[in-house]
């Protein structure tokens, strides 16, 4: 399944109780809570680079499907995992953090799971 190309968001869903929960300040969370973030994948074979651009900061992380890597979380810290594809989903954890990522069409789902939050991400392909 192709990931690869440029994603804005166009919804989340559940954002402050999410960044509350894995520790990011009130002052962070107001700045991004209304950032139309960018989302960049590139994608050759099984392996990924993601770049997300959210106002000033820009978050990148690249590695392979099924390799243990060191990945950036959204609180800046850097976290061991192993990221997994199956079918058109991406999946990793991350410091009790369940991700899965999913392409349908020109729309990428991400789903971030801590406990009882469910944190949703909707972005369109803009390129």
């Amino acid at each position: 399944m192709a990931f690869a190309g440029k994603y804005q968001l166009q919804s989340q869903e559940n954002f402050e109780p999410f960044m509350k929960a894995i520790g990011l300040p009130d002052e962070l969370i107001q700045k991004g809570k209304d950032i139309k973030s960018i989302s960049e994948i590139e994608q050759n074979g099984d392996h990924f680079k993601v770049t997300v651009t959210t106002g000033t900061k820009v978050l990148v992380n690249s590695f392979t499907i099924g390799q243990e890597c060191e990945l950036e979380t959204l609180t800046g810290e850097k976290v061991k995992s192993v990221v997994h594809m199956n079918g058109n989903k991406l999946t990793v954890s991350l410091k009790g953090i369940e991700s899965v990522t999913e392409v349908s069409g020109d729309t990428i789902i991400n789903t971030m799971t801590l406990g009882p939050i469910v944190y949703k991400r909707v972005s369109k392909r803009i390129s």
